[in-house]
């Protein structure tokens, strides 16, 4: 009898994935606390998705009636506010400072992953300062940014506004941002891959490029991805460093001006609010573009 009990005890039991509705707010009733932290939680998302959507339907009602196709002329004009030029400076930017910033917080993370752990004591003090120095660097303004690049690159070293000012002070920018999606990318990696690796008779460099770097590439991609819509988004350390020129980037140290900035400066002048909204909704198809992209490439790496 009791082992018959025990069955049907057994087989009642239902995993919370698969309970209905019902069910769950039976048990919600049970616990008034959880069910509060339920409503608190459901009433979060609802404002998040809400303010959201509300600002994608403003964007695209105030900005889809202003497109036409004197927006994407290959030159700027005071008649036609071309954005063409900011899209391709935008893109060569966001190149430029992954560029920079990719392998250096890549490599960065690795260090302090797999390298630091096994050091003296004075590398693991250099270690927590490094850490520390990262966290602090990603709750700096990006205007203190923008001016540490304009006294660093466009004074000190003489480069004048230009792409590869702004792509440097951008990198400064997002390699913090790297550094710790990548290292939490590479921590979540079981130790038991590289105990594996290591018993197969791989060293440590193989180890590290064969089997723990390709389990992180989606950690290490949402980084980017993230790194990405901060390039594309930024208006104030651009300013400072990359300048306003309205002209398709010819060069590195030649001035620019970004997609945002493009907004930003529409804006600023008053006369074209109707081109700075078109400009809005072109730049949000831009960030969806390349999320959607980059979520694909993630994709594809992790299948292989």
């Amino acid at each position: 009898m009791n082992e018959a009990k025990q069955e049907i005890n057994v087989e009642s039991i239902v995993g919370i994935n698969q309970q209905t509705f019902r069910q769950k707010l039976a048990a919600y009733k049970r616990h008034p606390g959880s069910f509060a932290v339920l409503i608190v939680t459901l009433l979060a998302a609802a404002i998040t998705i809400g303010v959201l959507l509300s600002l994608i339907i403003y964007i695209l009602a105030k900005g889809v009636p202003n497109i036409r196709l004197s927006l994407f002329e290959w030159k700027y004009t005071t008649e036609n506010c071309s954005m063409m030029p900011a899209i391709i400076n935008t893109i060569l930017m966001t190149l430029l400072t992954l560029i920079i910033a990719v392998p250096i917080g890549v490599f960065s993370a690795i260090y302090l992953v797999e390298y630091s752990n096994r050091g003296s004591k004075f590398q693991m003090k250099l270690v927590k300062i490094i850490r520390m120095t990262t966290e602090t660097l990603q709750g700096i303004p990006s205007i203190v940014f923008g001016l540490f690049g304009f006294l660093a690159f466009v004074v000190t070293f003489q480069f004048s506004y230009s792409l590869l000012g702004g792509a440097i002070t951008m990198a400064l920018m997002v390699l913090p941002l790297i550094m710790r999606t990548t290292e939490e990318a590479l921590l979540s990696v079981p130790d038991s891959f590289r105990e594996g690796s290591f018993g197969l008779g791989a060293g440590r460099l193989r180890t590290i490029f064969r089997i723990v770097l390709p389990s992180a590439v989606p950690g290490i991609l949402a980084g980017v991805i993230l790194a990405i819509g901060r390039i594309v988004g930024e208006t104030a350390a651009l300013m400072y460093t990359a300048g306003t020129s309205t002209d398709v980037c010819s060069g590195f140290l030649k001035p620019c001006r970004t997609l945002a900035v493009h907004m930003y400066q529409l804006l600023c002048e008053g006369k074209y609010m109707n081109e700075a909204y078109a400009t809005a909704v072109v730049l949000l198809v831009l960030v969806i573009l390349i999320n959607v992209l980059s979520a694909f490439v993630a994709k594809k790496l992790t299948k292989k």
